[in-house]
């Protein structure tokens, strides 16, 4: 008898958490289609499922569509443990009326009192299949179920703000991915560009198109927009190797795959980029967006005539830390100043550019005294804020405390007399009378020695002249060698040329850029169409080039990009052009 009540009480105490569970589960009520894409001469199967009992089910119009059957009505309940699952499904059978795009809206159901409606599907209907409602196609299924997609952070940015592309590529879990190819890489014009790598693929969970999907992600870039207006990001297209459900299944009741390889694109994406404003411009702008702060410092504030010190201005923060330049201090003329030296410590990360720039300058005074180093302004724009924003330096005294000091200027020089030549060596000769003059002996030249070479030399000539013109030949066989050689003297002729213009910016980098262009047409064998940054990547370093000369030559042609767009002291030209003869020196060590 006890025992009979032990039983009870058990299956009282499992049935109550089973309710409890019922009831802390959500309410789910949702819309499924048997596809998403079909032909107008096939059938779509539309499946309302709820996951509790509900009332006064409302569907939608179809609109598009004509209702062959339905609603069916059928639900489903099980004890697991416990637990109770329930569904309930109101399914309908419709037929494409025309091609087109077209919608099914939302059904409505009454559950526990509150109104619950599903979500909208979009379906396509085509022209008439062959095989109407018969299985899906290998390549039907991966169209269906692969997708690449550029995902860009702002579709509105101003000039110079930073706007991150991340390709991704979609795939749904009834599918495998293998392998992918690219097959168009985007050149994103009218922007700078800078890449941002990753160790390895990592596949994620998401979600595309409402459904559960997983996903790889490609590529990052980081663009910098240099013009206003309409900009258009050119698609990145790929050759996908992946494995396909089929119906057939093998001796083991196991799904048979098939491999397919499957092109995809992500599309052209249009950005509508915002000129700065011309309100509130300052006159000192010189073209920096982000969000930036300004520091003018020195080394020492009290030295010796003759000794120097370093007075460095930076420019910290984030923004397009590499497309604008520095302002330039104002110093004291009786200082002796050099010209400043250059340098960056800019990290880029999917947000964009943050670090800092500087020009550091070495200072020598020539007296004692104290040197005022004027304040300097810098001025940016905030794309958070939509305006522009300023900043000013401190002023800095240099006290130059031992040397000489600066004298007034005297009595003017008084130029010396000018004196008369002195001639040199004596000036009378003594004349000879008697010349003591000869005969002059007549030689014939018919039969002399010269005659003899005269005339025996072009028989001389013959074999040197054969071998001459055979390893002529020879050299106009060798095409290879002769576009090497070519392409060297290029190279030098227009790293001369672009020396010759320092100080002239877009001729210069233009220049710069053909010899480099010709330097490694020479070194490579490559042509001009083979000529991208990840392919000059790609063959440098199967050439066993280190990374670091690697990543200079090709800092070198983004500088020549850049150019175009941005202004480029004197400076930057000739650190540019020696780091040219600096690259193509270590790169010859190489190759």
């Amino acid at each position: 008898m006890k025992l009979r009540r032990l039983f009870i009480f058990l299956f009282v105490a499992f049935s109550a958490c089973g309710l409890l569970a019922q009831e802390a589960e959500g309410v789910t009520f949702e819309l499924k289609l048997s596809k998403d894409r079909l032909g107008v001469n096939e059938r779509l199967r539309a499946d309302f499922i709820m996951n509790k009992d509900g009332d006064n089910f409302v569907p939608p119009d179809f609109e598009g569509f004509r209702v062959l059957m339905g609603p069916s009505q059928s639900i489903s309940s099980s004890w697991i443990n416990g637990v109770r699952s329930y569904s309930k499904t109101y399914t309908y059978m419709l037929a494409p009326e025309a091609t087109g795009q077209f919608t099914i809206g939302q059904g409505t159901i009454v559950i526990s009192g509150e109104v619950y409606k599903t979500i909208p599907r979009q379906v396509t209907v085509t022209e008439a299949v062959d095989n109407p409602n018969g299985a899906p196609s290998v390549d039907e299924i991966a169209d269906q179920n692969l997708h690449l997609v550029a995902e860009v952070s702002k579709t509105q940015p101003y000039m110079n703000e930073p706007v991150s592309v991340v390709y991704k590529l979609y795939f749904s879990s009834s599918v495998g991915v293998s392998n992918f190819r690219p097959l168009d890489n985007p050149k994103y014009n009218n922007f700078w560009s800078q890449e941002i790598p990753f160790s390895k693929y990592s596949i994620e969970n998401g979600t595309f198109g409402g459904q559960p999907y997983r996903y790889v992600v490609l590529k990052r870039v980081v663009l910098y927009p240099q013009k206003s207006g309409e900009l258009e990001i050119e698609p990145l297209a790929l050759e996908v190797s992946l494995e396909v459900p089929t119906d057939k299944r093998n001796f083991f009741g196991e799904r048979i795959y098939a491999s397919t390889n499957k092109t995809v694109s992500a599309g052209k994406r249009t950005l509508q980029v915002r000129p700065l404003p011309e309100a509130g411009k300052p006159a000192d702008f010189s073209g920096a967006v982000g969000d930036l702060e300004l520091k003018v410092e020195t080394s020492k504030s009290s030295l010796n005539a003759s000794e120097s010190l370093r007075a460095t201005v930076t420019v910290s923060g984030k923004g397009n830390l590499k497309l604008f330049q520095l302002p330039k201090l104002t110093l004291p003329s009786s200082l002796e100043v050099y010209d400043p030296e250059f340098s960056e410590d800019v990290r880029t990360t999917i947000s964009g550019m943050q670090g800092s720039v500087s020009e550091e300058y070495t200072i020598v005074p020539g007296f004692q005294g104290k040197y005022p180093i004027p304040p300097i302004s810098f001025s940016w724009f905030n794309p958070s804020t939509g305006k522009y924003e300023s900043t000013r330096s401190r002023e800095i005294t240099i006290n130059v405390l031992e040397g000489p000091t600066a004298t007034s200027p005297g009595a003017p020089a008084i130029p010396a007399t000018p004196k008369s030549p002195v001639a040199t060596g004596s000036q009378f000769y003594f004349l000879k009378l008697k010349p003591e003059l000869q005969d002059k002996v007549w030689n014939p030249f018919f039969g002399s020695r010269a005659h003899i070479i005269w005339l025996l030399a072009p028989l001389l000539f013959i074999p040197l002249f054969i071998v001459l013109r055979k390893k002529q030949a020879a050299l106009e066989r060798d095409v290879v060698g002769n576009r090497v050689k070519k392409a060297n003297r290029l190279a030098r002729r227009y790293l001369s040329r672009a020396r010759k213009l320092l100080g002239q910016k877009e001729e210069f980098y233009v220049a710069l850029e053909k010899a480099l262009h010709n330097y490694l047409k020479a070194k490579l064998k490559i042509v001009t169409s083979e000529f991208s940054k990840d392919k000059i990547r790609e063959l440098l370093a199967g050439r066993g080039v280190e990374a670091e000369s690697v990543e200079g030559f090709t800092r070198l042609l983004e500088n020549c990009e850049m150019a175009r767009y941005s202004p480029f002291s004197r400076v930057q030209m000739q650190q540019d052009y020696d780091k040219a003869s600096q690259v193509i020196a270590e790169l010859d060590k190489t190759l």
